[in-house]
């Protein structure tokens, strides 16, 4: 076997796929072979290359539709990257309780509910199938702010080992960890280019990753070079942070 990340003749469906670390996975899967369908709550540009469906993956009605549509052009799923999530920045103290519910709904029952879906095909089908959960960095750190999002994350990455469990031997299960990467959304996280800079000072590697970037993990998760690989949390984070008393030893930007 060729040491190349290989998805030709792989049907994938990616949650949220046509824009930010999206885009970047659906890139990476199509540059790996793969038919790419990507999905999102509401008419967008298709990716050249991908047919789009719109669809609220928080839905299970709607989720099982679009697996099925999907089946039905392709006469399969291969593939699942649970991408779509995120949340506006909130006070934990005076946030509502439907924030929380549907930052949770989101970031963990939703992409619950588009592994069910994906399962009961990939379990049936020739070959399995494999899924890939977007996660975070936030989910194993203190997350002032976006406290919600980063408990589920942290729900994210148990869930991926239990099904990782559950689904042997037929559906392999991991998440991908994510740390800071510039999207066209950076300004509106990092600010301007020189906090932005500020803060690629502190990651290991010098600077954030690239959408692409996540998406070569994801690929490499999904292809035959990761078959005896399941239940994992892969890092793709740069290096990590540095401790707040290496930020105040050495004068590094503090974030």
């Amino acid at each position: 076997m060729s040491l190349a990340v290989d998805l030709e003749g792989r049907v994938a469906l990616v949650t949220g796929g046509a824009r930010g670390i999206g885009l970047g996975i659906t890139q990476a899967l199509l540059a790996a072979g793969a038919s790419v369908v990507t999905c999102s709550r509401s008419e967008v540009e298709p990716v050249p290359g991908t047919t789009h469906r719109v669809c609220d993956v928080r839905d299970p009605e709607a989720v099982t539709a679009l697996v099925g549509s999907v089946v039905d052009e392709h006469g399969r799923l291969d593939v699942l990257v649970n991408n779509a999530g995120g949340a506006p920045a909130a006070d934990a103290a005076t946030a509502s309780p439907r924030f929380h519910e549907k930052v949770v709904g989101l970031n963990l029952l939703a992409p619950l509910l588009c592994a069910q879906a994906a399962n009961e095909v990939m379990q049936r089908q020739a070959g399995g199938g494999t899924i890939v959960n977007i996660s975070s960095i936030s989910a194993n750190r203190p997350a002032p702010t976006i406290a919600a999002y980063a408990a589920a994350k942290a729900g994210l990455d148990s869930l991926t080992t239990s099904l990782a469990m559950e689904w042997a031997p037929r559906v392999r299960v991991n998440a991908i960890d994510v740390g800071l990467c510039r999207t066209e959304q950076s300004d509106d996280h990092y600010g301007d280019d020189a906090s932005a800079a500020a803060i690629e000072q502190t990651i290991p590697l010098g600077r954030m990753a690239e959408p692409t970037e996540v998406g070569n993990v994801a690929a490499f998760l999904a292809s035959d070079l990761a078959s005896y690989v399941s239940g994992a949390t892969v890092a793709c984070h740069g290096g990590g942070e540095p401790p707040a008393f290496l930020i105040v030893q050495k004068g590094l930007p503090n974030r």
